[in-house]
C-alpha cells in the first residue's frame, strides 16, 4: 500500500525538518532540484549531496535518517510503507543515520547515490526521510512516529537528460451536484520523466458583464509519470456565475512553464432525459407494426389478383362433374 506524498518538507511548528543543501549547477533553473533530489546518471556514477536536519522543538530529539521506496502512479507521488525499500533505495546511503539534537539546533548529513554498472536504463523514485518516535510513557498512553523526507527523482541511461516538456491539452469548466464550479485542464507529459506541476495560476476574464475572477492557485501534489495524460482540477468561487468566461492557464513543472486559453462555460452538466429510455422499445414496435403493415397489403393484394383474373370456360364451368364410375366407387 503506498501512502500520497506531501509536498511540505516540515512537519509542523514546534517540530522538526528537512532541507535539500547542495543544488547542481546544471540543474540551478529548474525549481524541483531546488527541494528535491532529480537528476541524471550513467551506470557506475556516484552523486552526493547534503541535507540539512533541524529541531524546531524546545525539546531535544532524536532523528533516524534512511531511504525507503516511492512510486508514481495516478498523477500522484506516492510513499511506500514504512521503511520498504526498493531498487532506488537500496543505492542510497545516508551517513549518520541517526542524529541527536538539542532544542532549536540544526545539523548536517551526507547522502551518497550509487548507480551499479549493470543497472539498467530508466527512472526510479525514493524518499530520504528523517523521522522522529515518541515512545508512550506516564502521560502518553500512545505513541507517535513523525517523518519528513526529500524525494528523490532519478533517471539512468546513456546520453544526456531527457527531454522534460509538456502540453496543456484542453480546459474545460464544470459545476458538480452542489453547484460549485470548477475548472478541469487536460496535461499530457511528452518526456520519459515524471513532472511534478509545482506552481501555476487560472484567471477568468470577460465574464457576464465583463467581469473577472482570480487569479485561482493550482492544488498542489500533481506528479505525471512519463508520456502520461492526466487531469488537474482548479476549484474556483461558489458564487461565480456559470459565464461565458475566457479562461488563461499557466503551468509550471521544473524550468518549463507553460499556458493555454479557453472559452468555457461553469454550467452543470445536462442529465439524460428519462424519455430517451423509450427509443429503444419505440424502435422495435415500429418495426413490428411495419412488418403487421407489410402482411395485411400482401394478403389484400393477393385477394384482389384473384378478383380480378380473366374469365375463361374453366371458370364459368366449374369443376368437372363425377364420372359414373367414380359416384359408384363412393
Amino acid at each position: 500500500m503506498a501512502i500520497p506524498a506531501k509536498p511540505a518538507l516540515d512537519s509542523g511548528p514546534g517540530r522538526f525538518g528537512v532541507r535539500l543543501v547542495d543544488v547542481p549547477v546544471a540543474r540551478r533553473n529548474d525549481p524541483r532540484a531546488r527541494i528535491y533530489v532529480v537528476d541524471h546518471l550513467k551506470p557506475g556514477m556516484t552523486i552526493k549531496r547534503r541535507i540539512e536536519v533541524s529541531n524546531k522543538s524546545a525539546s531535544p530529539l532524536r532523528i533516524d535518517l534512511y531511504a525507503a521506496s516511492a512510486l508514481v502512479k495516478d498523477s500522484r507521488f506516492l510513499f511506500g510503507p514504512a521503511r520498504t525499500p526498493n531498487e532506488l533505495a537500496r543505492w542510497i546511503r545516508v551517513e549518520p543515520g541517526s542524529v541527536n539534537l538539542a532544542a532549536r539546533t540544526k545539523s548536517m548529513v551526507d547522502m551518497a547515490l550509487t548507480v551499479p554498472r549493470t543497472a539498467q536504463s530508466g527512472e526510479r523514485y525514493a524518499v530520504v526521510w528523517a523521522e522522529s518516535q515518541a515512545l508512550p510513557d506516564a502521560r502518553h498512553n500512545v505513541g507517535s512516529i513523525h517523518r519528513v523526507g526529500v524525494r528523490v527523482y532519478l533517471d539512468v541511461g546513456p546520453g544526456g537528460d531527457p527531454l522534460a516538456d509538456f502540453v496543456i491539452q484542453k480546459i474545460t469548466g464544470t459545476r458538480d451536484k452542489q453547484g460549485r464550479p470548477s475548472v478541469a485542464a487536460v496535461v499530457r507529459n511528452l518526456g520519459r520523466r515524471a513532472m511534478d506541476v509545482m506552481s501555476g495560476q487560472l484567471t477568468l476574464k470577460g465574464g457576464p458583464g465583463g467581469v473577472s475572477a482570480g487569479p485561482f492557485r493550482i492544488p498542489p501534489g500533481t506528479t505525471f509519470a512519463g508520456y502520461q495524460t492526466g487531469t488537474i482540477t482548479i476549484p474556483l468561487e461558489p458564487r461565480l456565475p456559470d459565464g461565458p468566461w475566457k479562461a488563461q492557464l499557466e503551468l509550471r513543472s521544473g524550468p518549463a512553464l507553460r499556458s493555454a486559453t479557453a472559452t468555457l462555460m461553469l454550467s452543470m452538466p445536462k442529465k439524460p432525459t428519462s424519455h430517451k429510455l423509450w427509443y429503444p422499445i419505440g424502435a422495435a414496435a415500429a418495426l413490428v407494426l411495419i412488418a403487421l403493415v407489410t402482411t395485411v397489403l400482401l394478403l389484400l393484394r393477393r385477394r384482389r389478383r384473384n378478383r380480378e383474373a380473366p374469365d375463361t370456360p374453366e371458370r364459368r364451368r366449374g369443376p368437372s362433374p363425377e364420372t359414373k364410375e367414380q359416384a359408384t366407387r363412393r
